[in-house]
């Protein structure tokens, strides 16, 4: 399956090099009295595109619940385009998950994170979230549809009946037809072939951020390998600092 790409979405300025996109200073985060994450600091600029590669298990997915306020419970600052967003909470994941949609977050998350009784345009246009968005839906879907050719076909089917790499084009177009300003993409290559998760990789490469930016976490290091402005590694809930992707994973191996 070859998959196309569009370096532009609606809407999409210039890019503005050097303003902060996410502050994240001395984030805890966990489920129960289980800490997962573990005194973690991240800045990412507009522009930026980072790769997190890491073992399963090891907090990826944790810390991008964590920025959008989905973990049982957490403390330390998050700022998303310089507004605190992440509260001290003890209780109630997702209570405050829609304003920082808001704010400008969009998570992507792995798997079929999907409703498998919709179409794949209700669930595109469930991705259209705030109002400008929604206004905006048909323009945006068309620009998914360059990025994935191959739902152009099967817009009134529903997505349990697609494929597992079909699920994901969905997946990924839902999370891009909103007017977020930081995409978190969770293991998008995750299940999927080898040729087919490529595929997927190169879509995500190809789209223009302007001032947004993108977090990419990965186990397939060799996927993100030269082809992101950062790697950065992750173990056991804490960030490991900036690496090629391949010494990141040599790091993980001798852990």
């Amino acid at each position: 399956m070859n998959i196309s790409v569009s370096n532009h979405l609606p809407g999409t300025p210039a890019r503005q090099p050097q303003r902060e996109v996410l502050n994240v200073k001395g984030l805890s985060a966990g489920y129960g009295p289980v800490r997962v994450i573990h005194d973690l600091d991240l800045v990412v600029q507009c522009g930026e595109r980072i790769g997190i590669v890491g073992l399963n298990g090891h907090g990826k997915s944790t810390l991008f619940y964590a920025i959008a306020g989905l973990t049982g419970w957490q403390r330390g600052s998050i700022k998303l385009n310089g507004g605190e967003v992440g509260r001290m909470r003890s209780q109630g994941p997702g209570r405050y998950t829609h304003e920082i949609v808001r704010a400008g977050l969009a998570l992507i998350p792995q798997g079929d994170e999907i409703f498998h009784g919709l179409t794949v345009e209700e669930h595109l246009d469930s991705g259209a979230y705030t109002a400008a968005a929604w206004r905006d839906r048909a323009a945006r879907k068309l620009r998914i549809l360059e990025i994935f050719p191959p739902l152009r076909k099967l817009m009134d089917v529903p997505v349990g009946r697609l494929s597992g790499g079909e699920r994901r084009m969905v997946s990924i177009g839902r999370g891009l037809m909103t007017d977020a300003s930081l995409f978190l993409v969770d293991e998008p290559s995750l299940g999927l072939a080898p040729k087919i998760g490529k595929s997927v990789i190169n879509a995500l490469m190809a789209v223009e951020l302007g001032n947004a930016a993108m977090i990419i976490a990965e186990q397939n290091v060799a996927l993100l390998e030269g082809r992101v402005d950062r790697v950065i590694g992750m173990h056991v809930g804490k960030l490991k600092g900036e690496a090629s992707a391949a010494l990141a994973l040599n790091v993980y191996r001798k852990a």
